[in-house]
C-alpha cells in the first residue's frame, strides 16, 4: 500500500510538470496566456499521475511477480530458453532484412525480432513438459520422464473450492497422498478474481485459498506442480477442471458435491475431502455411549443438539432438559451420507 501511494505521489509530480510544459507549448500555438494554460495543463496532469501511475508501474510489476513466483521453474526456465531462442532467431534474421528497400527494411527486422520473441516464448512455455520430455530422451537432460508424463504418476487435479476449504494442505503433510497435486493456471486465475472481489466475504475466502496455495508451492515434502494446460472450447471453470482430468485421466480432489456429482456423470474419477473426512471420524453403533454437551434446541420438540470435537452432529432425543450441560447418551440411529454424518441418541439414565 505504501509503494503504491509513493507511485501516486512521484507520478502526480512528473504528470504536473509534464503538463505544464505541454500547457506553454500549448498556449503558444492558441496564442492564450501562459500561466494560464500551463496551469490547466498541469491540473490535468496532477488529475492523471493520482489515477493511472499504479496501473502503468507497480500493478504491472506486481502481476508479473506473482506470475513469475506461481510458475514451475522448469516452466521458468523454459520460457527463458524459448526467449532466448527468439531473439537469437530475430538477431540473425535482422541484417538480411534491413536490406531491403526503405521504408520496409527500417520496420521489417524489428517487427521480426518482437514476433520472433514472442511465438518462440509462447511455444516453450505452453508445451514446457513435452520440451523437457524431448530434452530427456534425447539428451538425458532434465528431470526424468516419469516425472513429465500425463499418465506415467498419479496426478490429482485440485479445485478452487479445495484451495479455499484449505484441509488439502494439513492432509498432504501426513504424507498419506500417493502422487502429485496439480492445479491448473485457470484454477489460480479464478482464485485472483474471487480474492479481488468487492464482497468481502468472497475476497477472504480467495485470499485463503490463495494463501493455501503457497503453503503447498513451498512444502518441502508435498509433490506439487502448476500446469499450463488450458481447454479453450469450455468457458466454466469447474467444466474445464472436468475436461482436463478425462484428459490426463486423473481424478479431480473437491468438496463441491453439484461438482461431484456433474464430473462424476461424465466417467470422471472425484475425490471429496468431506468423504474422507467423514471415513475418518470417531465411528459409533448403536447401544454405544459416550458424553456430549447439549449447545442447542432441535426442530423437533424437545431435542436437544450437541456436536462432537470433529463437527458431527448429534440429536439427542428429550435433550433439551438438559440444555447447556454435559450428559451421557447412546446411540440409537446412525446416518452417514457424502454431505456429512449424523448421530440420533438418547439420554441415558439422568445422563450419567
Amino acid at each position: 500500500m505504501y509503494i503504491e501511494f509513493a507511485s501516486r505521489m512521484i507520478g502526480m509530480v512528473i504528470f504536473a510538470l509534464i503538463g505544464a510544459r505541454l500547457g506553454v507549448n500549448a498556449a503558444a500555438a492558441l496564442d492564450l496566456p501562459d500561466l494560464g494554460v500551463s496551469f490547466i495543463f498541469s491540473l490535468v496532469g496532477i488529475l492523471f499521475g493520482l489515477i493511472m501511475t499504479p496501473w502503468i508501474t507497480v500493478r504491472p510489476l506486481r502481476a508479473l511477480s506473482r506470475f513469475i513466483n506461481e510458475m514451475p521453474v522448469e516452466t521458468l526456465f523454459t520460457t527463458l530458453v524459448g526467449l532466448f531462442i527468439g531473439l537469437l532467431v530475430g538477431l540473425l534474421a535482422a541484417y538480411p532484412l534491413s536490406l531491403v528497400q526503405e521504408p520496409v527494411g527500417e520496420v521489417l527486422p524489428l517487427l521480426v525480432l518482437v514476433l520472433s520473441a514472442y511465438l518462440l516464448t509462447t511455444i516453450f512455455n505452453i508445451r514446457s513438459r513435452e520440451v523437457w520430455q524431448f530434452l530427456n530422451d534425447w539428451f538425458g537432460v532434465g528431470p526424468k520422464r516419469g516425472a513429465l508424463a500425463a499418465g506415467s504418476e498419479r496426478q490429482l487435479i485440485l479445485d478452487t473450492s479445495v484451495l479455499i476449504d484449505g484441509r488439502i494442505v494439513d492432509i498432504a503433510q501426513t504424507g498419506f497422498i500417493g502422487g502429485t497435486l496439480v492445479v491448473p493456471r485457470f484454477v489460480i486465475s479464478e482464485l485472483h478474481r474471487v480474492a479481488d472481489s468487492s464482497d468481502a466475504q468472497r475476497r477472504n475466502r480467495g485470499r485463503r485459498g490463495l494463501t493455501k496455495l503457497n503453503e503447498l508451492q513451498h512444502e518441502p515434502g508435498i509433490a506439487f506442480r502448476i500446469v499450463e494446460d488450458e481447454v479453450e472450447e469450455v468457458p466454466e471453470v469447474d467444466d474445464k477442471l472436468i475436461a482436463l482430468a478425462l484428459r490426463l485421466n486423473s481424478p479431480v480432489v473437491t468438496i463441491d458435491f453439484p461438482m461431484n456429482q456433474v464430473a462424476a456423470a461424465q466417467g470422471a474419477t472425484v475425490l471429496n475431502i468431506n468423504s474422507l473426512a467423514n471415513a475418518v471420524r470417531s465411528a459409533y453403533i448403536p447401544g454405544e455411549t459416550f458424553a456430549i454437551r447439549v449447545i442447542q434446541d432441535g426442530k423437533e420438540p424437545g431435542q436437544g443438539v450437541g456436536y462432537l470435537e470433529d463437527g458431527t452432529m448429534v440429536i439427542i432425543e428429550h435433550g433439551k432438559e438438559f440444555m447447556d450441560r454435559t450428559i451421557y447418551v447412546e446411540v440409537t440411529k446412525l446416518i452417514n451420507r457424502e454431505t456429512g454424518r449424523i448421530i440420533f441418541a438418547k439420554p441415558t439414565e439422568g445422563g450419567r
